[in-house]
């Protein structure tokens, strides 16, 4: 039986220095112009410009005609919806969770903010007879949970003021009060990449979230663990737990095509 080729064996040549091609528009570069394309891609000008035709008559670039140079057309942005459609927030949260509750054994949970509100989609429990009762479908406030917090913090005071309730009703002895309070801990959540709730909403109960961006950089959702304060210590939560909240926040980030 003759050996199987390295896939490698297989790659076409042109389809690859097209890809090449495309992949040159990343980050801040959003337009390049043929002289510029060659000495990136080390080709010829008369094999870029047939790279770009070729790529333009498809949608997948198009030309800028003021400045002549050439940007991703919409047939490049389809492709990056259709990959997040399908593979999706909560497709990709599934392996994230999971993990993450292997590493500390604390219920992980995924959320979003929608309508003013924290809506938790998915959870992964833990097997601890112990646990905070599920909160997986829920809508609760934002300015006391974990994951909200992580969503206002990166809101401008304008938005803050829309989507906060007049009066901040309090649930606990310490849930917010005052809208002063809470923006100071807002402005400190976004300088720190985290949010904590120290028993704001349910007795008891602390919570840890950090924020899931996407390949356009906007926050999509947060990764949030929640569990009994007794496990929750203030030692806990600042070396392991938060550390660990945050590398898989990153990383399910890193999945949804968001780049530093």
């Amino acid at each position: 039986m003759p050996a199987k080729k390295d896939k490698s064996e297989y790659i076409i040549q042109a389809v690859s220095h097209a890809l090449d091609l495309l992949e040159q528009f990343h980050d801040d570069v959003d337009e390049l112009g043929v002289t510029e394309l060659s000495k990136r891609l080390k080709l010829h000008k008369n094999n870029v410009f047939r790279l770009l035709a070729t790529l333009e008559s498809r949608g997948y670039i198009e030309q800028n005609k003021a400045t002549e140079n050439y940007r991703l057309g919409l047939k490049s942005l389809e492709l990056g919806q259709t990959f997040i459609k399908q593979m999706g927030l909560l497709r990709q949260a599934k392996l994230t969770l999971e993990h993450l509750v292997e590493e500390c054994n604390e219920t992980a949970y995924v959320a979003i903010f929608k309508e003013n509100h924290v809506v938790y989609l998915d959870v992964v429990e833990t097997d601890m007879t112990v646990r905070v009762v599920s909160r997986v479908g829920s809508r609760l406030p934002a300015y006391c949970t974990a994951a909200g917090k992580v969503h206002l913090a990166h809101m401008s005071d304008e938005e803050l003021e829309s989507v906060l309730p007049k009066e901040l009703r309090t649930f606990t002895p310490s849930t917010h009060s005052s809208r002063e309070g809470l923006k100071k801990e807002l402005a400190e959540v976004y300088e720190n990449g985290y949010a904590m709730d120290n028993e704001e909403l349910d007795p008891g109960v602390r919570c840890i979230a950090a924020p899931i961006r996407d390949y356009t950089r906007r926050i999509v959702g947060a990764i949030s663990l929640s569990g009994p304060s007794m496990r929750f210590t203030d030692e806990r939560m600042t070396d392991e737990l938060t550390p660990l909240v945050i590398d898989a926040a990153a990383t399910l980030s890193t999945r949804l095509g968001y780049r530093h």
